[in-house]
């Protein structure tokens, strides 16, 4: 049996039913659709994700990056993307696992193995690239562990560990060693992200956050935008847009209540920039997510 056929045989077992789903493995999810789905906006965490069948695709600042079998999506930083999945059916779903990036682990073993780099990427925090072997034989280990859960405290982290060492010497090596020096542009700015999601719902002033990061004002802009394709009071748009959206759908939140909890003093201000990144006023989109299937499925 192929080692992807293999892979996706587990998923399927473990995932009986369309959605993302958590693992044993703490930061293991799966994830299965039997149909594509509409574009979802969602905040990515820094992971690396793998398909088993189907196709996907995340788009970012007007750029589309597509993945399939063939092809990892690595994400660095959290990112604002949309997503839809483009091949799926109830004989062929899509199957996929993602496995969230330990940066203490990454941080330890380039310590150990891997040198920086001399020039940091400048581009988007993320990128599509061909499954490596390596990879994805030490991702069908770790996926087997679901199967030998008595196995997995002990060999769990010994498979997460050569993941991050597969990455850390494949395409996105350059990417993913910046996320785990401290000094680099990429990791100051994905800890000024950290902050942002934490405290979206108050003040910012990104003169501030550029000085605790030790960046200069415009030198945390640039890379900022060259990050994450946002300005950081854009990106904290989103992460209000996103709380609040979750807020309806799961916790049956009005919209007035909503925006208020996610930091907005207008209602007005509120609706203008739900409508603009969602396509239809707050409790409209609201009450047709809860219908939904899709919104689950953000990976």
């Amino acid at each position: 049996m192929r080692q992807i056929d293999e892979l996706a045989g587990i998923i399927a077992r473990h995932v009986p039913a369309d959605g993302m789903h958590a693992s044993i493995l703490p930061r293991l999810s799966l994830i299965r659709s039997c149909r594509p789905t509409e574009a979802v906006p969602a905040l990515y965490r820094p992971s690396l994700c793998i398909i088993a069948q189907g196709r996907k695709q995340v788009e970012l600042g007007g750029r589309s990056y597509v993945y399939d079998p063939a092809k990892y999506l690595a994400v660095s930083v959290d990112l604002p993307l949309v997503g839809s999945i483009l091949d799926a059916s109830p004989e062929r779903p899509y199957l996929c696992l993602a496995l969230d990036i330990d940066l203490q682990g990454l941080s330890d073993l380039m310590l150990q193995n891997a040198p920086a780099p001399a020039v940091e990427p400048a581009g988007p925090a993320l990128g599509v690239s061909e499954v490596e072997p390596g990879l994805l034989d030490a991702a069908l280990r770790l996926a087997r562990l679901l199967d030998a859960p008595a196995d997995a405290p002990a060999l769990a982290p010994l498979a997460e560990r050569e993941i991050l060492y597969r990455l850390l010497s494949g395409a996105q090596a350059p990417m993913i060693r910046h996320i785990a020096n401290a000094e680099s542009r990429l990791a100051k700015v994905s800890r000024a992200i950290s902050w942002l999601r934490r405290n979206y719902a108050h003040p910012v002033s990104v003169e501030r956050l550029a000085a605790d990061v030790g960046m200069s004002p415009s030198s945390f802009h640039s890379h900022f935008k060259a990050a994450t394709t946002l300005s950081p009071l854009q990106y904290r748009t989103r992460v209000r847009l996103q709380e609040a959206r979750r807020m309806m759908v799961a916790e049956a939140m009005d919209a007035a209540s909503a925006g208020f909890a996610v930091g907005y003093e207008s209602p007005s201000q509120f609706s203008r920039d739900y409508s603009r990144l969602y396509g239809a006023p707050p409790l409209k989109d609201a009450s047709r997510l809860r219908g939904s299937p899709d919104y689950g499925l953000v990976v």
